[in-house]
C-alpha cells in the first residue's frame, strides 16, 4: 500500500512538474517569433527588476544611428526607417521574456521602457528604461553605444536589467 501512494504522489509531482513551464512566458504580440523552431530574425529580451505592475513595458527596435535613436516614432516611420515597438502590461513576477519581429538580421538599437504614468512620453521622475548592454545609465541621456545589439538569422537572446531614478545619482538598477 506504501509503494502505491509514493508511485501516486510521484505521479502526481511529475504532472505538476510538466504543467508548469520551465521558462517564462514569452510576451508580446510577436512571442510566435521566438518559438522554437521560429526561423527568425528575432530578439528574445530577458527581463529582470520591473519596480511594480503599473502602466505599460515597451520594447522598442530603432536604427543604429545616433541620428535615429530614440528619435520620434512617426518620423522614423516616414523615413521608411526601422522601427517596432512591443506593448505588454508588467508581469506579475516582476520578470519575464519579450519577444520583437526584427526586419532583417544586422545591428540594431534596442530600448526597453517602463511607462509607469501611462502618458505615452518618458517621464524622468517615474519611469524606467533598459538597455542591452546593462550599463548604468546615471545622469546622463543613454548612449548608442549601450542599446547595440547584432541580431543573427534565427533568435537572438538579450538579458535587460531595469533602471529607475535613485535619487542624486540618477538612474540605477532596481535589483
Amino acid at each position: 500500500m506504501a509503494t502505491y501512494r509514493r508511485g501516486v504522489m510521484l505521479a502526481a509531482a511529475g504532472a505538476a512538474l510538466a504543467a508548469t513551464p520551465g521558462a517564462a512566458q514569452v510576451l508580446g504580440q510577436d512571442a510566435a517569433a521566438c518559438a522554437p523552431g521560429a526561423p527568425g530574425p528575432a530578439i528574445l529580451a530577458s527581463v529582470s527588476g520591473i519596480k511594480d505592475r503599473k502602466g505599460t513595458l515597451k520594447l522598442e527596435l530603432y536604427p543604429a544611428t545616433e541620428e535615429d535613436f530614440l528619435a520620434g516614432d512617426k518620423k522614423l516611420l516616414e523615413a521608411g526607417k526601422t522601427f517596432r515597438r512591443i506593448d505588454v502590461a508588467p508581469p506579475a513576477s516582476l520578470a519575464g521574456e519579450i519577444c520583437i519581429r526584427v526586419p532583417r538580421p544586422g545591428r540594431y538599437a534596442l530600448f526597453l521602457g517602463h511607462d509607469r504614468d501611462g502618458k505615452r512620453k518618458f517621464n524622468f521622475w517615474s519611469d524606467g528604461a533598459g538597455f542591452p548592454s546593462n550599463h548604468k545609465i546615471g545622469r546622463a541621456k543613454p548612449k548608442l553605444v549601450d542599446s547595440l545589439i547584432d541580431v543573427g538569422p534565427g533568435v537572438t537572446r538579450a538579458t535587460i536589467r531595469m533602471q529607475y531614478l535613485r535619487g542624486l545619482g540618477g538612474f540605477g538598477f532596481a535589483d
